[in-house]
């Protein structure tokens, strides 16, 4: 029997079998949380949508947030909700958990929730800081880049 393993999800693959690992949904990531992250997960979706137009998807395992780019993504884990958030600073608060320089104009901050009521202030105003400065941060990024090619 020829076949392999997929390097991202682990599943052997039959020769000549179609295979995506990376197409998921919403449903299926956040199917085996448990009851206080499921209600973490939906305020936080809820909190989102408010914000206005938007396109949530759900992709490997991720739940993508995105205007034109992704402005923030939740990974559910067993015990907690990872919520990336992208701005154009570093956040330096205590319920943030690290910062990963995400491109030139922007960094990841990462939030872990456990919690429904973890789902207000400060975490919904950076969501929101997020989403309104998507726009300007592209503009910002892609400014830079044609400095560099001119």
């Amino acid at each position: 029997m020829a076949g392999h393993e997929c390097h991202h999800c682990r599943q052997w693959v039959e020769a000549g079998e179609a295979h995506d690992c990376w197409t998921t949904t919403e449903t299926a990531l956040t199917a085996d949380l448990s009851e206080d992250l499921k209600e973490a997960w939906e305020r936080l979706r809820e909190t989102a949508v408010e914000f206005g137009e938007q396109r949530i998807y759900a992709s490997h395992h991720s739940i993508m947030f995105s205007r034109k780019v992704c402005y923030f993504f939740v990974r559910p884990k067993t015990r907690y909700l990872e919520v990336w958030i992208m701005l154009g600073r570093a956040i330096k608060a205590p319920q943030v958990r690290n910062v990963m320089k995400g491109s030139k104009a922007k960094f990841a901050n990462l939030v872990r929730v456990t919690h429904r009521d973890e789902v207000e202030a400060p975490i919904t105003d950076w969501l929101r800081e997020a989403y309104d400065a998507h726009d300007s941060l592209l503009a910002r990024n892609h400014r830079k880049k044609k400095k560099k090619r001119g």
